[in-house]
């Protein structure tokens, strides 16, 4: 097994050290840049009932506009396990969707998010992001605002070459932790390269991702219900 990772600059280092903890070999390939969106925050954010996070770039670009600490009263939501603990890591006690769900159809089964009839609630998020989790608290009665803290792109790297180098390596397993991380892989690999695509194992974070790695024509695609490093070395099948 030759494993590519794709997240951003900086984002992959917990990975590496679990693939050469077990031996296996491996390229970083970042296929997503993540930078601040310079929006600005919004009204009531201090006396949100209810903050949402949908990943750790979240709370980083959320934490970094804010210059100050997080407002103490409200209740705060993490999509994943990862991004549960970026907040804690702000001193707060995030409820966090389960382990088997780490998507917006996790959160939205939590207890928590049941009766939200008027409530103020704000998803902080990346410009552009799923509607899901807004449009079901929206039918409930609260009261849904975005913050979008972040912007996504493709990095400008020469991925003509990049992607030779993959085949060269000999890369079979390919880590992706988003569904736009997916849509930047396809963008760059020709079609007549699609079939080596085709040919290497997926790994990705969500049903949602899976769905769309199969519409896309991706048959050997697992969904490791994560994008945290625990979730994707048992999908790889390396952990004990």
């Amino acid at each position: 097994m030759k494993v590519l990772l794709t997240r951003p600059e900086g984002r992959n280092q917990d990975m590496i050290e679990q693939l050469e903890q077990y031996q296996v070999a491996h390229l970083v390939t970042p296929l997503l840049a993540v930078v601040a969106s310079q929006s600005a925050q919004p009204i009531g954010f201090a006396e949100a009932d209810k903050l949402i996070f949908v990943s750790t770039n979240a709370v980083k670009f959320a934490a970094l506009a804010l210059n100050h600490p997080f407002p103490k009263q409200s209740q705060y939501f993490a999509v994943g396990q990862a991004t549960a603990q970026a907040l804690i890591s702000q001193g707060l006690t995030p409820y966090c969707a389960p382990e088997n769900s780490q998507d917006s159809e996790g959160l939205l089964a939590l207890p928590e998010l049941k009766d939200v009839n008027n409530q103020n609630i704000i998803i902080c998020r990346g410009s552009g992001g799923r509607e899901t989790i807004a449009q079901e608290l929206t039918l409930k009665g609260a009261n849904v605002s975005y913050w979008n803290v972040y912007k996504r792109q493709l990095p400008s790297l020469d991925y003509s070459k990049l992607y030779q180098q993959w085949i060269h390596f000999g890369i079979d397993t390919i880590v992706l932790t988003s569904g736009e991380v997916l849509t930047n892989l396809i963008s760059i690999i020709p079609k007549e390269s699609f079939a080596w695509l085709n040919s290497c194992h997926i790994i990705v974070p969500s049903n949602r991702v899976e769905l769309q790695a199969n519409a896309l024509g991706l048959t050997k695609v697992t969904n490791a219900n994560g994008a945290n490093t625990h979730a994707v070395i048992a999908a790889l099948g390396l952990s004990a």
